[in-house]
């Protein structure tokens, strides 16, 4: 029996529950700082629906706040995102060939690290329904977070704004500790990734790449390292494969 695509986008909503309450959780210090730099509730929102980024955000406002050019602003915004762009590629090798360009370029939009893992830890082809399902998940949390926060910024203590921070690198640990767990190359390829951004941050010469290159630079050696060493052959997609 097939699984239809609702059956996938009410599964990648469940899934995405995690990525929702994080998400919430985190958006909220986004939402202050647009207030700090001058943005309403509605014009966060906006920024928060369109960008999905905390990174790619918080360096924008910065910039904004401090009269940026717009040029410098795109500039900034391209290399802070670049690893998305890798992910993207990544995760088009696990969907089918006969889905269409439309499909794809959805998936591509709500490309974010959480999402991105539990896409690609999904056996099999990936169904872009799925997809779907976890990025309307995450757009509600983020975008509706960062809206509360925008309401409460006035008001809500910066050392408060700062503990929900923390709450993405829980979310994230709760996404790759189990394909850790349950495979050996994942869980080499997880700890090499952490002594090779541990060391742009301790040797002087390296620290002075900027974050958005770090993380550049250990997707793709690492990745590439992986495929070369530990090359994963994916079964081949089944006939029932369709555009979901």
């Amino acid at each position: 029996m097939k699984t239809s695509s609702e059956n996938y986008f009410v599964k990648g909503l469940r899934d995405g529950v995690p990525v929702f309450l994080g998400y919430l959780a985190v958006s909220f210090a986004v939402g202050i700082a647009a207030t700090g730099a001058g943005f309403g509730i509605l014009q966060s929102g906006v920024m928060s629906l369109l960008n999905f980024t905390s990174t790619g955000e918080f360096s924008a406002l910065e910039l904004y706040k401090q009269s940026a050019p717009l040029y410098e602003l795109a500039i900034l915004e391209f290399i802070v995102n670049m690893r998305y762009i890798l992910m993207s590629c990544a995760m088009s090798q696990k969907l089918s060939p006969r889905i269409g360009t439309l499909p794809r370029l959805l998936v591509a939009h709500g490309v974010t690290d959480e999402i991105f893992g539990l896409s690609v830890l999904q056996k099999g082809e990936l169904r872009p329904a799925y997809t779907y399902g976890l990025i309307v998940a995450g757009e509600i949390g983020w975008t509706g977070g960062t809206m509360i926060g925008a309401a409460t910024g006035r008001v809500m203590p910066a050392m408060i704004a700062a503990c929900l921070g923390l709450a993405i690198y829980g979310m994230f640990l709760a996404v790759i500790v189990p394909g850790a767990r349950d495979s050996r190359p994942v869980l080499c390829v997880v700890l090499c990734a952490a002594l090779m951004c541990t060391a742009f941050k301790v040797i002087p010469f390296l620290s002075a790449v900027s974050e958005g290159f770090r993380i550049i630079i250990v997707t793709v050696v690492i990745s590439a390292a992986a495929a070369v060493l530990v090359p994963h052959v994916e079964d081949d997609f089944p006939e029932e494969a369709r555009e979901d």
